[in-house]
């Protein structure tokens, strides 16, 4: 044999590998279970040892064990769902490139929400619930529809701030900004998270310049204050942040519709009116009544 025979030879052993993981990569973008297990016999048979298999017999295992039947209980999901995080994306990530791992994993995480659609929310366990998982799924109306099945989901934070990011990945921040101003006044920690989750640039620049001007005590509840303060630095959005929900019981609630208030009778050129009201705005937050009137300050000089 010659030397450029032998070196033919292993080229192709070199490639076989790489075809025949190729062959399982197809048949599981395509989610057959059946063509994608023979397959991974194949690899498996011809190349034992290869690092892939671990990962690709688990997203094999997942597309065979694809059922419809409801959860029995929230436990039953939260055994699920731990499963799909801790085993099921990791390996997807191994396997699978970064430009496909998330709409493989979106059939997955839809047959939770599917079978998990019964369960009731419940407070103590409020991540074991369909409208989360339809999040995760990329179906915000799902994820909508969810959330409206719960009971005065507005006064409890987790799916107010589902309802939040369903909205604002549906139709985009201008419809989003009053239930994002709610949610920093009910749960400033669940705004802070969220914010993180979404990656808008805009709301990243406005939270930089909220970490950086704000007069606060520099804790996570300074959140509560970001519909406010966005008001001061960005009174166009008054009409969007007057569609929130006012909540009576918190004082930044309250101390936004009343900056709203102020703003609405500046336009009408009510002095004697305005007086009051700033009066009032300062004993809510003096810094940032200081900060408001800094900027009537600049305008009228």
């Amino acid at each position: 044999m010659t030397m450029q025979s032998v070196q033919q030879l292993d080229i192709f052993a070199d490639s076989r590998d790489v075809m025949l993981r190729n062959d399982v990569l197809e048949r599981l973008q395509r989610r057959d279970a059946t063509a994608a297990r023979t397959a991974l016999e194949r690899l498996a048979g011809d190349y034992p040892d290869d690092d892939t298999l671990a990962a690709m017999t688990m997203l094999v295992h997942e597309l065979e064990r694809a059922t419809t039947a409801p959860f029995a209980d929230h436990a039953a999901l939260a055994s699920a769902r731990r499963h799909l995080e801790d085993e099921v994306v990791p390996a997807a990530r191994r396997t699978l490139s970064a430009q496909t791992v998330h709409a493989w994993l979106a059939p997955c995480w839809r047959e939770l929400s599917a079978r998990a659609a019964t369960l009731a929310f419940r407070g103590t366990d409020a991540e074991n619930h369909a409208a989360p998982l339809w999040l995760l799924a990329g179906d915000w109306a799902a994820a909508r529809d969810a959330v409206e099945g719960i009971e005065s989901w507005w006064r409890i934070p987790a799916p107010l701030a589902w309802m939040t990011e369903a909205r604002y990945r549906a139709a985009g921040l201008d419809t989003a900004w009053p239930l994002l101003a709610e949610l920093a006044w009910l749960a400033p920690v669940r705004f802070a998270a969220l914010l993180s989750a979404l990656g808008d640039a805009s709301l990243d620049t406005l939270r930089r310049r909220f970490d950086a001007a704000f007069p606060g005590t520099g804790e996570v509840d300074d959140y509560a204050w970001f519909p406010a303060w966005l008001l001061v630095v960005k009174p166009a959005l008054a009409g969007q942040l007057g569609e929130a929900r006012v909540q009576r019981d918190r004082a930044a609630s309250r101390a936004t519709a009343l900056l709203g208030e102020i703003l609405r009778r500046e336009h009408e050129g009510d002095q004697h009116e305005l007086v009051s009201l700033r009066q009032a705005f300062s004993r809510m937050h003096a810094g940032l009544f200081e900060a408001y009137m800094a900027t009537r300050n600049v305008q009228h000089r």
